[in-house]
């Protein structure tokens, strides 16, 4: 039962991360591309929030992405450059 319970555990771990990242960093991107488009004036003029929260919804993106390429070659890095990221 302790075979179950653990695998049903780490399960949803997976699915977790899977939709954070599978479907999360889009959304979250396309939501900066919304909020880019939503703040322009009849000029076609953005202001600057909407320029602040896009440019925010794009950092975080490219930080986590960062972060899992960082992740994916830690080893690589540890082994061959002597870099200790996590």
């Amino acid at each position: 039962m302790t075979l179950l319970t653990d695998t049903l555990d780490s399960l949803w771990q997976v699915v977790a991360v899977g939709l954070l990242f599978g479907a999360g960093l889009p959304a979250l991107f396309a939501l900066g591309l919304r909020v880019l488009d939503s703040g322009s004036d009849e000029h076609g003029r953005t202001s600057p929030l909407a320029h602040v929260g896009a440019w925010l919804c794009f950092a975080v993106v490219l930080i986590a992405i960062a972060a899992g390429i960082l992740m994916l070659t830690k080893d690589f890095l540890a082994g061959t450059f002597g870099l200790n990221f996590f």
